[in-house]
């Protein structure tokens, strides 16, 4: 009862009335039912997780309605986590249990996915860091992952209070130490693994072996080889210790320029082809250094271009796509759309939310993402081509686009063990700055609200911005105003036309679930996730998923299904009072139809009613078929 009650009142306009609403403070609930306390939820640690500090008697507050209501627990701070246990989670099943997150429970956040917490004091909400002299009523935290979090603090005890506001503010805002981050703490507290198949474990890519597993599995050992130059990182902290390059490569020219201008395996097709990745050479004023280096790469392209090795084919990242600033801002837009705190402010921003998407680029982003790496797989899969990723530093862009061709190419990268061991090699080995591009260590407030401090100094020049069905149109209009309109509209090179043709080429045929996979990129098939969004629609919140269309057409079913029961019995009745109202017609003077009794009764006649030894009147002179129906008085029957 306590947990599935509702504590607190006051709602909104547009909010469902609650079946329940208990009058009972949740401080009187824990006071008087010690039983209730006693069966608390556990808190789950990981392996080197401590407890930092705790709050009782908070309330999470019900995001579906402005109404003041929610569900009682406990606020813990973790030196991983944030977690609300609720009083209610016993009561779930087990089968429930065991299909739920291991790590992360619903209402959990880790320490890094806090991207801002606010403070409400006199129903006025304020920005929380550093030390505070009062302490709020209410905690909202806003997620990374476009959660958002309210916490009411007002029936907590004044010290715990103090305690839980203070210890998240310094764990997830506060500078921190590389050392005192949790991984750390973990690393030491998990045993070692014992050796186990590759196939079902995640890789750490972080021996030899583990490349030439790797390269065995993609059938790529032939051409390519796993080199250990880097071991104990002497040559650059950026590249892993171990990792694989071209054949005739020697480890000379990997050490040169400290593993710039070094063509890197990423992965091989099974045609033979490879996806490859390489960072820029510094960039030098002198002449003679720049002489070097052109001589260098000279020697490096004459080493991949030539047999065994396929043609390749470069996608310079750094120029011809996107910029990590524009990413950023593309993202500080879209998350505003998501992170609102009351159902008011959702309807408000509802009435432009396609402009405010539209003007946020991000789906944009994220079409041209999939696109580069279809494009990029058109030359791997149709044209036997190698293809060679070049960045400044190889780790941001790079790290993308190479995932997302081997997600869609690679089966095994679509599997648990086998997506994991994608982001250990691509990410993690791959030399991706986490700590720089996630902030982790929180080195300032500055930063904090301003990431785009943490992006690389020099970038390339923006993209120019294209409207977000912008290709698709354009597409449409070259077929129907011609090629020589469409120069001005949009140049379609050779490459363009190859990648519609294999584009649509796949998708007009069946799908292998165990092969290629290619997402749709047209405009309107890009959409947004929408649970988050929608999470002020109570109706978009399905237990075990479900979308906003789905459930409205079954509410319409419910609808119809009820008022055609209300017809069927509105007509029910209506039929019954015909049939107990029909004797007392019949013992009147009744006009019965040839086809009696099964058709309804006719009207009444107007005529009166003849007796039957009046038929003999009317003589044999009158053609019968021209008659009217008898009449019959069946008032003595």
């Amino acid at each position: 009862m306590l947990g599935k009650g509702v504590v607190g009142g006051g709602g909104g306009t547009k909010a469902p009335k609650p079946s329940f609403v208990s009058y009972v403070r949740p401080e009187e609930i824990h006071t008087n039912e010690k039983e209730v306390t006693e069966k608390e939820v556990t808190l789950h640690l990981l392996p080197g997780e401590q407890l930092l500090c705790e709050a009782s008697t908070v309330l999470k507050y019900v995001q579906e309605d402005s109404c003041q209501r929610g569900i009682c627990g406990k606020l813990v701070c973790t030196d991983f986590k944030i977690a609300f246990l609720g009083d209610d989670e016993s009561a779930l099943d087990t089968d429930e249990i065991q299909f739920k997150n291991k790590v992360i429970g619903e209402n959990d956040i880790t320490l890094h996915c806090v991207d801002q917490i606010y403070g409400v004091f006199d129903e006025k909400k304020k920005t929380l860091f550093g030390q505070l002299k009062k302490y709020p009523e209410k905690l909202i935290i806003h997620c990374k992952d476009l959660r958002v979090f309210h916490f009411c603090l007002r029936y907590t005890k004044e010290e715990e209070v103090k305690r839980i506001v203070s210890g998240i503010i310094h764990h997830t805002l506060a500078p921190k130490l590389l050392k005192r981050l949790f991984l750390f703490s973990y690393a030491t507290a998990v045993q070692n693994h014992t050796a186990t198949d590759p196939k079902n474990h995640t890789v750490m890519f972080d021996t030899l072996e583990d490349w030439c597993w790797e390269l065995e599995r993609t059938k790529g050992s032939m051409k390519y080889k796993a080199v250990s130059v880097n071991e104990g990182y002497k040559v650059c902290e950026r590249l892993p210790a171990y990792f694989v390059v071209p054949t005739p490569l020697s480890e000379e020219n990997v050490s040169r320029f400290q593993g710039h201008g070094i063509p890197i395996w990423c992965w091989s097709c099974h045609n033979g082809c490879a996806l490859l990745k390489m960072s820029a050479l510094p960039k030098e004023q002198d002449d003679g250094i720049l002489q070097i280096q052109k001589s260098f790469l000279d020697g490096i392209y004459r080493i991949i271009h030539r047999p065994p090795y396929e043609i390749v084919k470069t996608e310079d990242l750094s120029s011809n796509f996107l910029s990590l600033q524009d990413i950023q801002t593309a993202y500080c837009k879209f998350k505003q759309l998501f992170l609102i705190d009351n159902s008011t402010e959702f309807w408000d921003t509802d009435i432009k939310w396609f402009s405010l998407l539209e003007s946020s680029s991000w789906l944009d982003i994220i079409r041209r993402c999939l696109k580069k790496a279809i494009e990029i797989i058109e030359c791997l899969e149709a044209q036997n081509m190698n293809v060679l990723l070049l960045e400044e530093n190889a780790s941001d862009l790079c790290c993308l686009v190479s995932s997302l061709v081997q997600v869609m190419m690679d089966p095994h990268c679509r599997t648990r063990a086998g997506f994991q061991s994608l982001v250990q090699k691509e990410w993690i080995m791959g030399g991706h700055c986490f700590l720089d591009r996630c902030n982790h260590l929180r080195q300032s407030d500055k930063e904090e609200h301003q990431r785009h401090l943490s992006l690389p100094l020099t970038q390339s020049k923006s993209s120019p911005k294209r409207g977000f069905f912008r290709e698709e149109t354009d597409h449409l209009i070259k077929n129907l105003l011609g090629k020589r309109i469409s120069k001005l509209i949009n140049s379609s090179d050779e490459l363009q036309d190859n990648f519609r043709e294999f584009y649509e080429g796949w998708h007009s045929k069946p799908t292998d679930y165990h092969g290629l996979l290619l997402p749709h990129v047209e405009g309107p098939e890009i959409k947004v996730w929408a649970q988050r969004y929608l999470r002020w629609i109570p109706e978009a919140q399905i237990l075990g998923g479900g979308t906003v269309a789905t459930m409205s057409k079954l509410l319409e079913m419910m609808e119809e299904v009820q008022s055609l029961q209300e017809k069927i019995e509105e007509r029910h009745h209506r039929q019954e009072a015909l049939q107990a109202e029909a004797p007392s017609l019949l013992r009147n003077s009744a006009r019965l139809s040839s086809l009696f009794p099964f058709a309804l009764l006719q009207r009444h006649s107007s005529k009166p009613v003849l007796p039957i030894s009046g038929w003999k009147a009317l003589g044999d002179e009158e053609d019968l078929a021209k008659r009217e129906d008898e009449f019959v008085d069946l008032g003595d029957v």
